[in-house]
């Protein structure tokens, strides 16, 4: 699925203090919507404290940060409260939106398939255009990656 350059998928879905949250809320600013596949695991945690020591830098370029995983409300509330999160954890447990997204994909472990969720990102401009699709993200790297694309 290619999003670049269209209109992103609309979204309203609960943050981890059960705040309902939609993309329209963030028009005339740029969003970082990340999506992950499990709260406080290595990759996971190491992805959203980056998110979380370099904010003040992607504020300055008028970047929110929104997560979003299938976890739920009190697992993103306590994966934000362990960690000092500041900013939105999205409980997407229907998976609707990782679906419109195109990040619902088959995945393998010690030779079991099952389904879950691709480590992308999305960068949407201030009208709600995908302006960059990071696919199979490196958790330490991707903040280096979304401000270089940024400068």
């Amino acid at each position: 699925m290619q999003l670049t350059g269209k209109k992103a998928p609309a979204l309203t879905l609960q943050d981890q203090d059960g705040v309902s949250i939609s993309l329209a809320d963030y028009l005339g600013k740029k969003v970082l919507l990340y999506f992950y596949p499990k709260d406080d695991t290595p990759g996971c945690t190491k992805e959203a404290c980056n998110f979380r020591d370099r904010l003040n830098e992607l504020q300055q370029h008028g970047v929110q940060v929104l997560g979003v995983s299938k976890d739920s409300v009190t697992s993103h509330k306590a994966f934000a409260d362990k960690f000092q999160l500041n900013f939105p954890l999205l409980s997407d447990e229907s998976t609707d939106t990782i679906q419109a997204y195109g990040v619902w994909k088959e995945k393998s472990m010690f030779g079991k398939t099952y389904m879950g969720i691709s480590r992308d990102s999305f960068l949407i401009d201030e009208t709600g255009v995908v302006q960059k699709h990071y696919h199979k993200v490196k958790p330490a790297k991707h903040v280096d990656e979304v401000i270089k694309d940024l400068t």
